[in-house]
């Protein structure tokens, strides 16, 4: 028979809220096991009878019975005939065995984790806001997206192609999408692509990493914008390259200060087509000679292209890539921004030459990319339905962006200088009053409202203030109340 205490004891853990999901013997027999595991109960002693037990925790007989069939199939206990229920021998669960209370005290402690994944642990990692509230930036506006399109595409798709879809698919990508792919970054991006060169992602985060591991050692020095992509910093931090930050000024990254580096670095990370976080485009000439200076010293380009369908005056420029007859340039593009977070399809567009290194890489990660998703989405291109919904959103798009900038302007006035982008999903703010970006950011959120900080971006933490504001998933109406709300807390804030 139980004593009193172990009763008690599964009693306890059988009316826990946190088990309420699982079937009552599946309580009852995880109760039993862990008073087995902990050395409570030791080998060789008797269970009650599973009449008395069903009486002592008011459940049925059954329920018992269940919960000691599990417990004798997984080895926990013995059942004798005629005898009864005991605990199986078993030295490992011996009471001479549990663990010492310096033992549990080391169990809770933290890991010991490698440099690599210290790095990526401190980093913070990349978050993303499972339910967007103003004004988190880079999330599309998804509740107007054709879904009924969409899902007759993926019906025709599974009619088709049938189990095909259900299996796993080439690592590299569908052949359909990497040509669809190529096809776009060709016609749009001015990109020198084919269906060979296309490596199909998750995410253009698995490309950063991917780039970061594949072709650097820790240590190596690679240039990055100033300020810069939290996400490729982070990638590049946990990969223990050494970021070497260059400036950024309204043409872009300021290539002089890399040409006249005394320590050559393997690659530079940039966001020519629209600058994360001041949206400046990356002039011309400067393209042309960093293409000059990567061929020169056989260093690589990584040109994250992550939302340039969304340029609100005039052409976008033409990619880099496009212009590097070198083949030292690899082009990063998502498909999170253009259509919808859920689809989780990016894309690399690789040199010749790192096209099997990357993709045999790649399969060490997650082997492929769903192969129902990659087949609608080629199916979605090839119809001409992306290039159709995102001329729609870029219009969307630039009324929400003018909208966000008129109600800036009218009730955020006395806080803020607006830097009003030609292009993407965010809006960048300075701070022109007295009160910290921390102090703003902490009380936006406490109100409902999600603003990134800018001095954050910079290497050294010590950028201008400011934040922020995206504003591509939010409707005017929503635009106009989450403005008149922040203003609220900045004028609560000044009055402290």
């Amino acid at each position: 028979m139980f004593k009193h205490s172990q009763l008690e004891s599964v009693k306890a853990w059988v009316a826990h809220p946190a088990h309420a999901a699982m079937p009552l013997h599946a309580r009852v027999q995880r109760a039993i096991r862990q008073l087995i595991v902990e050395g409570a109960l030791g080998a060789g002693k008797p269970l009650p009878a599973s009449r008395a037990l069903a009486q002592s925790l008011g459940v049925s007989r059954d329920t018992i019975e269940a919960a000691y069939g599990q417990l004798h199939a997984e080895g926990f206990i013995e059942r004798r005939v005629g005898s009864g229920s005991f605990v199986s021998e078993m030295t490992e669960f011996a009471p001479g065995r549990r663990l010492s209370q310096r033992d549990a005290l080391s169990r809770n402690q933290a890991p010991k984790l490698s440099k690599r994944g210290a790095a990526m642990f401190g980093g913070g990692g990349v978050r993303e806001q499972l339910s967007p509230r103003p004004f988190v930036h880079g999330v599309p506006e998804t509740r107007t997206f054709p879904v009924q399109l969409w899902d007759r595409l993926e019906r025709q798709v599974r009619k088709e192609l049938g189990v095909q879809t259900l299996l796993h698919c080439d690592p590299q990508g569908t052949e359909p999408l990497r040509r669809a792919i190529a096809d776009y970054v060709n016609l749009e991006r001015g990109g020198r692509a084919s269906a060979e060169r296309v490596l199909v992602l998750t995410s253009s985060q698995q490309a950063m990493s991917l780039c970061a591991n594949v072709l650097f050692d820790p240590g190596d020095r690679i240039f990055i914008e100033d300020p810069a992509y939290y996400g490729a910093r982070k990638a590049f931090d946990a990969a223990g390259l050494e970021c070497v930050p260059i400036p950024v000024d309204r043409q872009g990254l300021i290539v002089e200060q890399i040409t006249a580096q005394p320590r050559r670095a393997k690659a530079v990370f940039l966001t020519p087509s629209h600058q994360f976080p001041t949206g400046a485009t990356l002039a011309l000439d400067r393209r042309l000679a960093l293409i000059e200076w990567a061929a020169r010293h056989q260093a690589w380009i990584i040109e994250d292209d992550y939302d340039s369908e969304f340029h609100y005056a005039g052409k976008p420029t033409a990619c880099v890539q496009g212009l590097d007859p070198h083949d030292r340039t690899i082009y990063i593009g998502t498909f999170t921004k253009s259509l919808f977070p859920g689809l989780r399809i990016g894309y690399v567009v690789l040199p010749p030459q790192l096209v099997m290194p990357m993709t045999v890489a790649r399969t060490l990660l997650d082997g492929h990319s769903a192969s129902m998703a990659q087949f609608t989405l080629a199916r979605f291109m090839e119809g001409g339905h992306f290039g159709a919904h995102v001329r729609t959103m870029r219009g969307v798009y630039a009324e929400r962006l003018d909208v966000l900038a008129r109600f800036v302007g009218k009730h955020l006035s006395d806080f803020v200088a607006p830097r009003i982008p030609v292009g993407g999903l965010q809006l960048p703010c300075m701070l022109t009053c007295d009160l910290p970006e921390r102090a703003v950011v902490d009380a936006a959120r406490s109100a409902g409202i999600e603003l990134l900080g800018l001095s954050g971006l910079h290497h050294a933490r010590d950028g201008a203030p400011g934040f922020l504001m995206g504003f591509a998933a939010y409707t005017p109406l929503e635009i106009e109340a989450a403005v008149k709300k922040l203003a609220k807390v900045l004028r609560t804030m000044t009055k402290r």
